[in-house]
């Protein structure tokens, strides 16, 4: 129910449909599902009024000091991003689809796809993905046409969402079998790999992986092809700052969330997805792609090209039913690394890998707490706790104002009582300290 309807508009509505009033049309509704009622002003308020009566309720909202990360993640943005963005030329109601969309949106788009490929080290790249779980999915379907098998190998880092997304896309069919990478010391366990490739569409492995842990992708890809397989590699594109791109150890499929390139934290979007692979399987990449051509006067020009693997020219035949993209939190991204540039995003990364450093080195030396894993991280680490990590996050929560980090025994029970602390380079020396302090009295 939308807050302009007034109280005739909506006893005309349910009169319409036959309800006495709006409490029965949902009572079939579990009440566990009903949110309670909330209640607005019944008599119409002026501007100032209403101004006031929102920031009233707004100042109920806690905004905790945040080190959560697992996918998504505060980090700060340039005022020029939002200037850009914001210009008429690009914000709009009308998502640029078709191929008569002007120049300028077109470029904006192809100077997209060529940041994607630089970062990922990558041939090709479309004009984007709704978020990094359906640009991960994508890349295992399309891994899978390329093969005809319907095997897929996963390493036990990758995002559960991720997976979750990827199984609900073949929800429908039993033919997929899913065969995880067992972990050791926080990454995939590289020995057991040569068996479980064996008859896979591909290997699907994220580095750093949702824990934080940066995987060691050296002859990750040999491996791969000796079994016939394609490599799938989901990275994070502030870290490919410091860390190879997934051309350089020969990814087939690079994708990743594009939510750090100058997008907010927003209750779970819009993000976006960054999809990129090699150019012998450009045809089974999804979405669209924008070319560089000339017309028939010599002039550049932007253009939509192989139009034949959308669903507007066959859809039974599509390489998927993407039909449109994130094009404004994609021209977010494209803003934000022309701003910081090369040296910029390494400097980025690198003040990424210090205040994680830091942090893990302050927490590591509280009494009962240890970093659960040894090896190189970035942004995040997982932290082993006494006692219940839910309980103390929402001690600390409610003590200090600090969100801690996010309880990992829901996603990962065998790692135990554990927290997954992530400190971007937002986070200030004495932010962390606070937290530090926090951790320690609620301990």
């Amino acid at each position: 129910m939308y807050t302009p309807h007034t109280k005739k508009d909506r006893e005309e509505m349910l009169k319409t449909i036959g309800a006495s009033s709006f409490e029965e049309l949902v009572k079939q509704v579990p009440s566990k599902f009903l949110w309670p009622k909330f209640d607005l002003p019944q008599q119409s308020l002026d501007e100032s009024q209403a101004a006031a009566l929102l920031a009233g309720l707004a100042g109920k909202n806690c905004r905790p000091l945040n080190f959560v990360g697992a996918g998504a993640y505060e980090r700060y943005t340039p005022a020029a991003v939002g200037a850009i963005t914001s210009r008429t030329e690009f914000l709009t109601a009308y998502t640029p689809y078709q191929p008569e969309a002007s120049q300028g949106t077109l470029q904006a788009i192809y100077e997209f796809q060529s940041t994607v490929c630089a970062l990922y080290g990558m041939d090709c790249a479309n004009a984007s993905m709704y978020d990094g779980a359906s640009s991960f999915a994508e890349a295992v379907r399309a891994a899978v046409r390329v093969t005809g098998r319907k095997k897929i190998v996963y390493a036990a880092g990758v995002n559960p969402q991720y997976m979750d997304t990827l199984k609900t896309y073949f929800a429908h069919s039993a033919e997929y079998t899913y065969v995880k990478v067992p972990m050791k010391d926080g990454v995939m366990d590289r020995a057991a790999l040569p068996a479980l490739l064996e008859g896979a569409a591909c290997l699907a492995v994220q580095t750093p992986n949702f824990l934080g842990m940066i995987e060691d992708m050296a002859g990750v890809a040999d491996l791969t092809k000796a079994a016939g397989a394609l490599l799938v590699a989901a990275a994070d594109p502030v870290s490919l700052g410091l860390l190879a791109a997934p051309g350089e150890y020969g990814a087939d499929f690079a994708v990743g969330e594009g939510q750090s390139l100058g997008l907010p934290l927003a209750y779970g979007g819009p993000y976006l997805g960054l999809f990129s692979c090699k150019k012998e399987h450009v045809r089974q990449m999804p979405g669209r792609i924008c070319g560089l051509t000339k017309d028939k006067d010599g002039k550049r020009g932007f253009v939509l090209t192989l139009q034949a693997r959308e669903q507007h020219i066959r859809r039974d035949k599509a390489a998927s039913n993407i039909c449109s993209n994130e094009a404004l939190c994609a021209l977010a991204a494209t803003v934000y690394s022309a701003l910081y540039g090369p040296e910029g995003l390494k400097e980025l990364a690198e003040a990424n890998t210090g205040a994680a450093a830091f942090a893990a080195e302050r927490l590591s030396a509280i009494k009962g707490c240890s970093l659960k894993f040894k090896g190189p991280f970035f942004n995040e680490f997982v932290l082993g706790v006494p006692g219940s990590a839910a309980a103390l996050r929402e001690k600390v929560l409610a003590m200090k104002g600090i969100d801690i980090g996010l309880p990992l025994a829901p996603l990962y029970p065998e790692l135990g009582e554990t927290l997954l602390v992530c400190a971007t380079e937002t986070k200030t020396e004495a932010d962390i300290l606070k937290l530090e302090a926090a951790v320690k009295e609620a301990i």
